[in-house]
């Protein structure tokens, strides 16, 4: 899964700090236990953010757009967006505004993977997706991952945002399994036939112009096993609690309907347990299977459940970011687009004021 060698003169000095009382001590022996299970490592792809460096701070960069982004333009747009409203709603000056509203036009323009705002360098930043796989295939949420005292199912509530709050930073202290982690993913390279030569390329070099590699907190998802395959039903959670929220929701509410046993239209607003509980509907018996799997969830806290031969597991999710002299790696040029850049928001002047297509204090 993994080619290609760090040489001596890439190796990065890693601080251990070794665990602070018990609760740290029984996380770090979980990992260790996970550790020793993993046989493979299955590696996803691409994520991007968006990570901006103030004034002063020479090494470390702080998170401003979670790194969950499937291709660099999604992290060029959340900046975009982030500017605008920052013009919009924050700036004290013309001046202040003007200066935002320059970048957001670079946005709108270019393929930019960085630039500097008001003095705040922004960066968008590239990851790589992996998990670990060992006998009973990809890994599940450990026993120490934080699970909330009392499980919240309503569906209206916001979940943790991933990475919020988060400061990159190379030289910071991390735990022992953390450091054998790092050591052991500076070498991850692309490999294999399934990869374009450009995207082998990119990524043998990634290896060495940004040589070391710094872990990102921990994420969820839920995937799904049909046959001998494994896909993608979600996006990324900060929590398996969240995750298993989602898979709740997903059985109850959308898969009945993708699957064609409720009608979008038709029961719009109603969800599979209202209409298994009246008994009535057509395809109750059929509805009964994923309100069974959904009920496992909420009363077991389960991590995988079964739907007519198909497995949904809530699996445990980790990211790195590569590192080099100047900061985090940004997107490579294998990295592909799927749409342009472009404006996304109404024209805004540098007094403020929006300017829509059809104001009709805009026409000649």
């Amino acid at each position: 899964m993994a080619d290609g060698n760090a040489g001596p003169d890439a190796m990065w000095p890693v601080v251990v700090r070794y665990p602070d009382g018990p609760v740290e001590a029984v996380e770090e022996a979980d990992a260790l236990d996970a550790a020793r299970q993993v046989q493979t490592l299955m590696v996803r792809g691409p994520l991007f953010g968006v990570v901006a460096q103030d004034p002063g701070e020479a090494r470390r960069w702080r998170v401003v757009a979670a790194v969950t982004c499937a291709t660099p333009q999604d992290a060029r747009d959340r900046l975009n967006s982030m500017l605008w409203f920052r013009a919009k709603d924050e700036a004290q000056s013309r001046d202040e505004r003007r200066a935002l509203l320059a970048a957001v036009a670079r946005l709108e323009s270019e393929r930019v993977d960085e630039l500097t705002v008001l003095g705040v360098r922004y960066r968008m930043v590239r990851a790589d997706e992996y998990a670990g796989a060992g006998p009973d295939g990809i890994e599940l949420p450990r026993p120490t991952d934080p699970e909330p005292a009392v499980a919240n199912w309503d569906r209206s509530s916001r979940e943790p945002e991933v990475d919020a709050g988060l400061v990159l930073d190379a030289e910071a202290p991390i735990t022992p399994t953390q450091a054998a982690e790092r050591l052991a993913m500076r070498s991850l390279a692309y490999s294999g036939t399934r990869y374009p030569p450009d995207v082998l390329r990119d990524s043998a070099q990634a290896v060495d112009s940004h040589p070391e590699v710094l872990l990102l907190p921990t994420t969820f998802r839920v995937l799904k096993h049909t046959g001998d395959r494994w896909t993608i039903t979600g996006s990324l959670h900060s929590t398996a609690h969240d995750a298993r929220r989602s898979l709740e929701f997903g059985l109850t509410w959308f898969e009945p309907r993708h699957q064609g046993y409720i009608d979008f239209e038709a029961d719009k607003d109603t969800d599979a347990r209202t209409l298994v509980a009246a008994g009535t509907h057509p395809a109750a018996q059929e509805l009964a299977a994923f309100v069974h799997a959904a009920d496992r969830l909420r009363h077991e806290r389960a991590n995988e459940v079964e739907v007519n031969g198909e497995v949904r597991r809530i699996c445990r999710m980790r990211r790195l970011v590569r590192w080099g002299p100047d900061g985090p790696e940004p997107p490579r040029p294998s990295d592909t687009d799927m749409h342009p850049p472009e404006q996304i928001h109404p024209t805004l002047d540098e007094d403020g004021v929006i300017h829509y297509e059809s104001d009709p204090d805009d026409e000649d």
